[in-house]
């Protein structure tokens, strides 16, 4: 027997149009790509989604259409979101820092019709026109006062587009399976993999963080997304920020610790989303001019794993709760929250941060486990480690079109392989302890290289740090640890192995320190191991000549 209930879809067009009915005069704050900082209202971003929706039809885009973007955290990104989607069309964001044969490959698989892009990017598209195939225009997001010259053929303002369109549009509904939006992986290992999202799993993530402990997302709430709208949808919040009133601050393509530092002030932020090389340089700043943050209540820290210390140092010299979480472009994304339950308030602080650097708890309507190497379940005793699966109405059940991926993306049940060796504790916290292809293998035991890295940087002269794993002929792999030194120390060896000595197993001891000038990065800010593997394939530790 079914239930006596409306069958209504879930439709991202009905965001938008909550937002404009019941908080209409909330502000959208937006650094753009010119160098302007622009502010409106949820009653403005609906009108002008409305005006966007008609212009897409008149480009005769049609359900199931995919559209480009290359575009920084701005307004106008915002409403290509709910324009696109709302009319069954479909996102695609494109991450603008992938290498060029990555980006080309992205929007010829995708299929792309249309590409909307920064003035910024303007370039970047000229060099590869040749190579995208069915691209039929672009649509330069500017007004025609800062409208570049170009050579890219079929090109169009967008705000010329808007201004010759009406606002009066309905919005269509359809289907809630229908897709609405795109993002690909990242692709460290071959060609990045399309995730593509529904109108229902969009929904449907944006409650389960809403619903999230801890976040206490509401109209007051003031949400600084520096977590890029081309990396998995800004992490849901254009969704669910609408859904609870929020002030939407976009930071656009100014990034560094000063201009967050500004904008976060300026504008009242008390939330901010991103990953630790941003905070790292935010925090550099303020540590640097002696500022302190007047309304910041909390940074929701994700991308990869978030050190004790910057924990700490937020906690301690600034009042701000950091929060880490934990998720994948294939979980839409968040998965995890790591927020202390009411009985762990009562720890020794060192106990509570034992919690808080662990990647956190299940978001309502995620799944876990972990397996051996045979598939066999592993308890939840926060001790036994093995592969983390993950299951969920959020969760990709199949790579778009690429069905090699998918033979070995998921087990026999359905369930997702997230490529994480994680340990889950009775109380339902999640703690990543490497990825598959990092952990070190040494001597029969495994290392966990992130437990490694996040001792490193709890020393104060470190401002960042790597671990991999190097040949030993003795032992398979033996610990290397690549080192950032704060600008001015003179830090050596011996005083970072002095340091770990008593904080790690000793058999966990590096076998060696090398100092670099900076760590390889991805598009998206994730610590690239595989860059660091290539560069040391060939390096000869110490420990070696012992054997």
């Amino acid at each position: 027997m079914r239930g006596l209930m409306m069958d209504r879809p879930l439709m991202i067009s009905h965001i938008i149009k909550y937002a404009e009915a019941t908080f209409p005069d909330q502000e959208i704050v937006s650094r753009t790509a010119e160098g302007l900082l622009h502010r409106y209202t949820y009653r403005d971003a609906a009108r002008r989604s409305r005006q966007l929706a008609n212009v897409l039809r008149s480009l005769d885009v049609k359900m199931g259409d995919r559209i480009a973007t290359v575009a920084w955290n701005t307004y106008r990104h915002f409403e290509i979101y709910y324009a696109t989607s709302g009319i069954g069309a479909i996102c695609h964001t494109i991450n603008p820092r992938l290498p060029v044969d990555q980006f080309a490959y992205i929007i010829n698989h995708a299929e792309d019709r249309y590409v909307f892009l920064d003035v910024t990017f303007v370039p970047l598209l000229e060099k590869l026109q040749g190579q995208l195939k069915g691209v039929e225009g672009y649509i330069v997001m500017t007004d025609a006062e800062h409208m570049p010259q170009t050579s890219l053929p079929n090109v169009y303002c967008y705000e010329e587009l808007l201004q010759d369109q009406s606002d009066e549009f309905e919005w269509p509904e359809f289907d809630e399976y229908t897709a609405s939006s795109l993002c690909y992986t990242s692709g460290t290992t071959g060609n990045p993999k399309g995730v593509l999202y529904s109108h229902r799993s969009t929904l449907l993530h944006a409650f389960s963080v809403l619903a999230t402990p801890g976040l206490d997302l509401n109209e007051e709430s003031a949400v600084l997304p520096v977590v890029p709208m081309f990396h998995v949808n800004a992490w849901g919040v254009p969704y669910f920020g609408p859904m609870v009133g929020a002030k939407i601050v976009f930071p656009g393509p100014k990034l560094d610790g000063e201009s967050l530092a500004t904008l976060i002030n300026d504008e009242g932020v008390t939330e901010a989303w991103g990953v630790p090389t941003v905070w790292l340089g935010l925090l550099g700043y303020m540590r640097k001019t002696g500022q302190k943050f007047k309304a910041l209540k909390r940074v929701l820290i994700g991308g990869s794993a978030a050190p004790g210390a910057m924990i700490t140092e937020f906690e301690r010299d600034y009042g701000v709760q950091a929060v880490q979480g934990w998720g994948m472009t294939e979980m839409s994304p968040v998965g995890t929250v790591s927020f202390l339950r009411p009985k762990d308030r009562s720890l020794p602080p060192e106990k509570q941060l034992e919690i808080k650097v662990k990647q956190g708890r299940a978001l309502f309507g995620v799944e876990m486990k972990i397996v051996d190497e045979n598939g066999n379940r592993l308890p939840h005793d926060g001790k036994a480690f093995g592969e983390l699966l993950v299951r969920g109405p959020a969760i990709t059940c199949g790579y778009y079109r690429n069905p090699e991926a998918n033979t070995s993306a998921f087990d026999a049940e359905g369930w997702f392989r997230t490529g994480d060796v994680a340990r889950i504790d009775p109380d339902g916290y999640m703690e990543i302890v490497d990825r598959t292809k990092d952990v070190i293998k040494s001597g029969g035991e495994w290392i966990s290289s992130i437990d490694l890295e996040n001792e490193a940087v709890g020393h104060p002269e470190i401002a960042e740090a790597a671990v991999i794993g190097v040949p030993h002929p003795k032992w398979g792999e033996r610990p290397l640890l690549v080192v950032v030194r704060e600008q001015g120390s003179n830090l050596d060896k011996q005083g970072v192995l002095d340091f770990l000595r008593g904080r790690i197993a000793s058999w966990w001891m590096p076998d060696d320190v090398v100092f670099v000038d900076e760590l390889p990065h991805s598009a998206t800010g994730k610590l690239q191991k595989v860059k660091l593997r290539e560069q040391f394939k060939d390096y000869k530790l110490p420990t070696v000549e012992e054997v």
